[in-house]
This record gives C-alpha cells, sequence and structure tokens, in this order.
C-alpha cells in the first residue's frame, strides 16, 4: 500500500504561481512514475505531468512550457510548480504514484487549486 500527502493548493490570481507538493509513504518501489493529474467541474481527469523515478517527464498539452514537474526520490516526493496560472487551470489536482513494476496506480484525496481575481 502507497499513501500519498498532497500540499499546495489553494487561491491565486491570473498570472500567478503555486507549487504544489506529493509525498509516497509505505511499499515504495523505487522504479515509479509519480505525477499530477486534475479535474474540472464537468469535465474528465487528466493528465497534468508526470515523471519517473529516472527523470523522464511527460506533460499535457494544456499545461506545457507553464508547468514543471520535479522530484526528490530520496524523499519519495514530487513537485509540480505551476507558473502563468489560467482560470481554466482551476480544478482538484490529483496526486499519482505508479509502480513501473506491479503498474498498480495509487492516488492522493486531491488538493484544489483556483485561479481567479
Amino acid at each position: 500500500q502507497v499513501q500519498l500527502v498532497e500540499s499546495g493548493g489553494g487561491l491565486v490570481q491570473p498570472g500567478g504561481s503555486l507549487r504544489l507538493s506529493c509525498a509516497a509513504s509505505g511499499s515504495i518501489f523505487s522504479i515509479n512514475a509519480m505525477g499530477w493529474y486534475r479535474q474540472a467541474p464537468g469535465k474528465q481527469r487528466e493528465l497534468v505531468a508526470v515523471i519517473t523515478n529516472y527523470g523522464s517527464a511527460d506533460y499535457g498539452d494544456a499545461v506545457k512550457g507553464r508547468f514543471t514537474i520535479s522530484r526528490d526520490n530520496a524523499k519519495n516526493t514530487v513537485y509540480l510548480q505551476m507558473n502563468s496560472l489560467k482560470p481554466e487551470d482551476t480544478a482538484v489536482y490529483y496526486c499519482n504514484y505508479r509502480s513501473l513494476v506491479t503498474k498498480y496506480d495509487y492516488w492522493g484525496q486531491g488538493t484544489q487549486v483556483t485561479v481567479s481575481s
């Protein structure tokens, strides 16, 4: 079992920045991917960004160039630096952990990000 603890969500003005953090604990496989997905009201969940333990990252088209994902393997923690935030970035952001050995997914409870003036 893997537990994910998210932090960093909140309210920010358009053009502002936020940094999300997600720390994984429990039965961690070192070979894994961690990242963020988001879901806005009335929309399907979408990929924000994901990064493997060896540093390979993918971004959703809507955030590419504005968001940066990084991780600290020693802390089993993934970070999402969100810059140039737009109202359409408003969503619940969910941390995801995926073992690349078992292919099993774990999800955080989600943290609300609201971009509004």
